[in-house]
């Protein structure tokens, strides 16, 4: 057998990366010039796969001849391995049980004046040496092969995911109530518990404007008083005990408003202990909750992906462990994969009046230079407000996942994932972001609802909803 490399009569010899004899490189896949889709993101890497694997595939060296290595039984038998920095053939080595045959860049003169090349070397010997560099060859190839992994896993993020309660039979639909008016006049007659979403803790105004002006209306409103970043079932435990202590002794009923995580506590709560709950709640309102799960948190959580390389997650946990004195559990529930189960296990009771509220943030230049009064600095003689770009976070978030997923947010949560199977949705046509609900921004029209308004609108409906699922129980 000659030389690995040289051309044999009536043979042509195929270049690693192109065709002919003039050493043409190949054209790599043609790169896309601007953000595709995640389905075309995800058939550029298969293609680009596809290159790469024809590449690997004509690396490969023809080993001996059927003679030669007539034993060969195993796959692991075989080795390659490309040629060394001096130019010379590759080499391709055979191993068989009882037999050791090679061919190798090494002239036959050299090979002749080494008669006992091979005597000096044992077979346990040369296993030993095939096996370690066909095992440093197997683990390229595994590398190589996770690394794509990792990038479909990547491009194609939660595209799947997304708005899977509207394609699942088994959830009821939802009624749009958008276009329902009526007297924002709310009865005294019931209580109101506004429950906070994550990170509420660390906000001093979250929900503090809408309780004052209930109070101002005579009506008993109340925050709950709960650690936002501990875990959904946690929270809804707590949300129940709290339940209960505001029914205590008294013959009113509670209607509930949840924000973000906040409404997802909430709704935990009704669906863990409704048997315990069911005379003592009204109804309830998620606001802005991913009900579905977040694009936001599963991304940043998922396994298997690029960013795992920087253990994403333990950044994460430091954060809201010891920064923030919270759970990251709080974060993995609002992963989709958590919230799917849950909700298969724990449904909402379907005698429940529900509303959701549901928003798109504005993605303008002028969006991304709003400023947001977060808390209040009490000064000697004045009081300045304490402000943060939260707005301007939310426009550059709800952005991302619209050049990503094609998905409309209110910069956390999407569209599709905050409307609630079976409530009365309520989609605004007013642009209003995430952190709008709870912390009033700098430059908010005069004569356009505050966000203690928007939920005083809110409750009105759920009392609406809440006596009609009344009169069809009747």
């Amino acid at each position: 057998m000659g030389e690995a490399g040289q051309s044999r009569e009536g043979e042509s010899i195929t270049p690693l990366l192109g065709g002919g004899t003039e050493n043409k490189v190949a054209a790599p896949p043609k790169q896309f010039n601007s953000l595709p889709a995640p389905n075309e993101n995800a058939s550029y890497i298969n293609q680009a796969t596809s290159y790469l694997g024809s590449y690997f595939s004509h690396s490969s060296v023809e080993y001996g001849g059927k003679d030669s290595c007539k034993s060969l039984s195993h796959p692991h038998e075989l080795l390659r391995s490309t040629s060394g920095g001096d130019g010379d053939s590759p080499v391709s080595v055979c191993v068989s049980p009882g037999a050791r045959c090679s061919t190798s860049s090494e002239s036959p003169t050299s090979a002749a004046n080494s008669p006992s090349a091979e005597s000096t070397e044992t077979p346990s010997q040369a296993s030993n040496a095939i096996v370690t560099s066909n095992w440093l060859g197997l683990s390229g190839t595994s590398m190589f092969q996770g690394l794509i992994d990792r990038a479909l896993r990547t491009v194609r993020g939660s595209a799947d995911d997304i708005g899977w309660l509207q394609h699942d039979p088994e959830m009821p639909p939802a009624e749009d109530g958008t276009d329902r008016h009526g007297v924002h006049r709310l009865p005294n007659t019931v209580l109101y518990l506004l429950v906070p979403g994550l990170f509420s803790n660390h906000g001093p105004l979250y929900f503090v404007d809408t309780k004052t002006k209930f109070s101002k209306m005579g009506l008993a409103c109340h925050i709950a008083k709960i650690h936002s970043e501990s875990s959904v079932e946690k929270n809804a435990r707590e949300i129940k005990e709290y339940i209960e202590e505001l029914c205590w002794g008294s013959n009113k009923k509670v209607l509930l408003l949840g924000h973000s995580k906040g409404g997802i506590d909430a709704a935990a709560a009704l669906s863990l202990y409704w048997p315990d709950l069911q005379d003592k709640v009204a109804g309830l309102v998620l606001a802005q909750s991913p009900y579905g799960g977040s694009p936001i948190a599963t991304d940043i959580l998922r396994e298997g992906q690029l960013g795992g390389y920087v253990n994403m997650r333990k950044i994460m946990e430091i954060m809201i462990f010891k920064v923030i004195k919270g759970d990251i559990q709080a974060l993995e529930d609002l992963t989709y994969e958590r919230r799917k189960q849950f909700l298969k296990n724990h449904p909402l009771p379907q005698e429940l009046a529900t509303v959701s509220f549901l928003t798109e943030a504005s993605i303008s230049p002028a969006a991304l230079a709003t400023f947001s009064h977060v808390a209040q600095a009490e000064l000697p003689l004045t009081k300045l407000p304490v402000v943060m770009p939260l707005g301007a976070a939310m426009a550059a978030c709800a952005q991302l996942l619209q050049v990503r997923y094609g998905e409309k947010s209110d910069g956390l949560v999407t569209c599709c994932d905050a409307e609630v199977p079976g409530s009365v949705v309520v989609r605004p046509k007013r642009k209003l972001d995430h952190a709008w609900m709870v912390y009033s921004s700098l430059n908010e029209a005069p004569l356009e609802a505050d966000a203690a308004q928007v939920c005083e609108a809110l409750l009105t409906l759920l009392v609406q909803v809440e006596e009609e699922k009344q009169r069809q129980l009747d």
